[in-house]
């Protein structure tokens, strides 16, 4: 069964679109956190939150001035970098007190005819505790490049990522019951939602792919869940990092790139 994007997708809008842009400014005028991130970044430069409607106003202001300016002959034109304002889940299941993202990979193996395959991926977690009113990056964003940022990091690096195996032993002894989850959810619902987001993902998006033989792409997708154990997509990402910062990455990463070759 298809899902209702905003079933698994948090609320999103490209900024480089006029009536998503307008929509955006007239919804954020709420007290509500979003994120901001540009479309075709990684290691989560370029993101910044925007906490309140004054945030928002200066942003708005911005990007009215960048489109105003127009094109001189002599100067080429730079347009802005495209950007994407996605709500923010500030009530995410937190390990430890941390916040954390699920990086899992979709190998698309051939695209004549097409052939896809699913990785268990890794547990990102942050070195510090959650405050969803923190103005430190490193508190909101997982990512081993942002961690990197955070002076805990060279002594916590190892705690940063956890192997599957450990988070799905950590919710059966720390939510199964409290929550009433079946027994090894993390390894039977929690996949089988990450399978289906990222099989309708790719439905979406398959008439865009070049079909010739030997065509292949690892995309690495990020999934939040919230406390209610409900399953967000936050991103998929083409070239995904492969760095292996840490004990777990270096077992996790190389196995995946082999099984993909």
């Amino acid at each position: 069964r298809l899902q209702r994007m905003k079933e698994f997708f948090p609320e999103s809008f490209h900024l480089d679109l006029k009536d998503e842009r307008n929509a955006f400014f007239e919804l954020c005028k709420e007290e509500q956190i979003w994120i901001c991130k540009p479309s075709c970044s990684n290691q989560g430069r370029g993101i910044f939150l925007l906490k309140n409607a004054a945030a928002a106003n200066r942003l708005q202001a911005k990007l009215c001035s960048s489109e105003g300016d127009l094109p001189s002959k002599r100067v080429p034109y730079k347009a802005p970098q495209a950007r994407i304002a996605q709500r923010y889940i500030h009530q995410p299941l937190l390990l430890e007190g941390k916040k954390f993202d699920v990086r899992s990979y979709l190998l698309i193996a051939c695209t004549a005819p097409y052939v896809l395959f699913f990785a268990q991926g890794y547990v990102r977690l942050t070195c510090t505790s959650y405050d969803a009113m923190s103005d430190d990056l490193t508190v909101h964003l997982t990512n081993q490049h942002m961690q990197k940022k955070n002076s805990l990091y060279s002594q916590l690096k190892d705690e940063t990522v956890w192997r599957m195996e450990h988070f799905n032993s950590y919710v059966n002894e720390k939510f199964r019951n409290t929550n009433g989850l079946p027994k090894d959810w993390v390894f039977t619902v929690f996949t089988k939602r990450m399978q289906q987001i990222m099989l309708q993902c790719f439905l979406a998006a398959k008439h865009k792919l070049d079909r010739k033989l030997g065509y292949f792409d690892l995309i690495g997708c990020n999934f939040l869940i919230d406390e209610n154990f409900k399953v967000w997509l936050l991103e998929m990402n083409a070239n995904p990092a492969l760095h292996t910062d840490c004990k777990v990455l270096r077992d996790v990463i190389p196995t995946a790139v082999y099984e993909s070759l």
